[in-house]
C-alpha cells in the first residue's frame, strides 16, 4: 500500500517542522510544505496530495478563506490544526462547515511538546482523512471555480469570526491629547503588552508625528505615527496621521492599517467614522473600540457599525470629558453599550478583548 501522501500549511517554520517529522515518523509522507495559502497553490497543483494539514491564522489569506476555495476547486480531505480549532468554537464550526474532515487544536501554551507528542491526535486525524469519502460530505453552495488564489494586498472582506489577534480602536478630538496620555499610560501599566491599538486624534499634520514621538517617551508602548502597510501587533499603537484617513485592513488572519488622502468626512481629515467603520468591516467582535472626549459627532456612526458588527463599544463619560461631544452623540446613538469614566477605561477595554462581542 502507498504511504499516504500530506501537505502541511502553516505561518510556523517550527510547526511545519515538528509536524512533518510526527508524520514521517508514522509512515505518513508529507510531500509538500507552505508557510500561506498562496505560497500552497503552485505546489498543490504540480503534485496533489491526499489529504491537507492546515492551520487558520495565516498571512495574506486565512485558512478558512482557502478552505473553501479548495472545496470549490478541488475537494480533498482537510485536518485543521489551529489554536482556534476548539470543540464547539464557531472557527471550528465554519471550518466543518466548509468541508473540513476534522480538526485538531494546538494548545496556546506548551506548544512545543503538543508537536513532539506522537499522542496529540494529528496522526489519527490525518489517517481518518485519508479514508474519508468526500462525496458523503455535504458540500456548501457551489462557488465559481477559483483556478489560484488572490490576496489584495489588504483584504477588504467581512471579518473573521475568530483570531487570536484583538484590537482596541480609539477616537479622540479635543481634550484627547491629555486623555489619550492617561490612557496608554494605564494601558502600559499591565503586566502583559495590551492589544495592538489603533488612533484617530483630530490634528494638523505636522503635530503627529511629534505626539506619537512624546506618547512612545513617555508611556514605553511602541506608539507610531502610521504609515501605510504598518501592521496592528500586541504592543503597538498607531497614530492616523494629520490631514491622512487611517482605516483597518485584514490581509489573511493579520491586520494592517491603509493610510490615504480623501475629502473631509464630518468636518476631518483624519476623521473617527472612517478609521471606526473598516474595523467594524474587517474585524468584527475581535475589536473593541471607544469614543473619547471630542467636540461634534464624529466617530458615533463608525462606532455604532462597530456595535451591529459585534465589537464591544464605550464611551467616555461625561465628568472626565474635557468636551462631552463625540462620546454624548455616541450615547445618543446607541453606539456605546455604556459611559465609562476615563480613570476605568484601561480596564474596561481590557476586559472586553478578552471576551469578545456577541452578533
Amino acid at each position: 500500500m502507498c504511504a499516504l501522501r500530506v501537505a502541511v500549511v502553516d505561518d510556523s517554520a517550527l510547526v511545519r517542522k515538528h509536524l512533518t517529522e510526527l508524520l514521517v515518523k508514522a509512515g505518513i509522507e508529507v510531500t509538500i510544505t507552505a508557510s500561506d495559502p498562496l505560497f500552497a497553490w503552485p505546489k498543490l497543483q504540480a503534485d496533489w496530495p491526499d489529504v491537507i494539514v492546515l492551520d487558520v491564522e495565516m498571512p495574506r489569506m486565512d485558512g478558512i478563506s482557502f478552505l473553501r476555495k479548495l472545496m470549490a476547486e478541488r475537494p480533498t480531505p482537510v485536518v485543521m490544526c489551529s489554536t482556534l480549532t476548539e470543540a464547539g468554537c464557531e472557527t471550528t464550526l465554519q471550518a466543518l462547515a466548509a468541508g473540513a474532515v476534522s480538526f485538531v487544536t494546538k494548545p496556546k501554551i506548551g506548544l512545543r511538546n503538543f508537536l513532539e507528542d506522537a499522542g496529540n491526535g494529528l496522526v489519527a486525524a490525518v489517517t481518518a482523512a485519508g479514508r474519508a469519502n468526500l462525496r458523503a460530505l455535504p458540500m456548501p453552495p457551489a462557488t465559481p471555480p477559483v483556478r489560484a488564489p488572490q490576496a489584495p494586498a489588504a483584504e477588504a472582506a467581512s471579518a473573521m469570526a475568530q483570531t487570536t489577534d484583538s484590537l482596541i480602536a480609539l477616537g479622540a478630538s479635543t481634550g484627547g491629547v491629555q486623555t489619550l496620555e492617561s490612557l496608554l499610560r494605564q494601558l502600559a501599566a499591565r503586566n502583559a503588552a495590551p492589544p495592538g491599538i489603533v488612533v484617530v486624534q483630530h490634528m494638523p499634520a505636522q503635530f503627529t508625528t511629534a505626539f506619537a514621538e512624546r506618547l512612545r517617551g513617555c508611556t514605553g508602548l511602541d506608539v507610531l505615527e502610521a504609515r501605510d502597510g504598518d501592521r496592528v501587533l500586541p504592543g503597538r499603537v498607531l497614530i492616523a496621521p494629520g490631514a491622512r484617513h487611517m482605516m483597518l485592513r485584514r490581509s489573511g488572519a493579520q491586520y494592517l492599517v491603509e493610510v490615504r488622502d480623501g475629502p473631509l468626512v464630518n468636518h476631518h481629515r483624519p476623521s473617527v467614522d472612517v478609521l471606526l467603520r473598516s474595523v467594524a468591516q474587517c474585524a468584527g467582535r475581535n475589536a473593541v473600540g471607544a469614543v473619547l472626549t471630542g467636540m461634534g459627532d464624529d466617530g458615533a456612526r463608525g462606532l455604532l457599525a462597530m456595535r451591529k458588527a459585534g465589537a464591544h463599544t464605550y464611551a467616555q463619560d461625561e465628568a472626565s470629558c474635557v468636551v462631552y461631544g463625540m462620546p454624548k452623540a455616541a450615547m445618543e446613538m446607541a453606539a456605546a453599550e455604556r459611559s465609562v469614566p476615563l480613570a476605568e477605561m484601561a480596564e474596561v477595554l481590557l476586559g472586553a478583548t478578552q471576551a469578545p462581542g456577541q452578533r
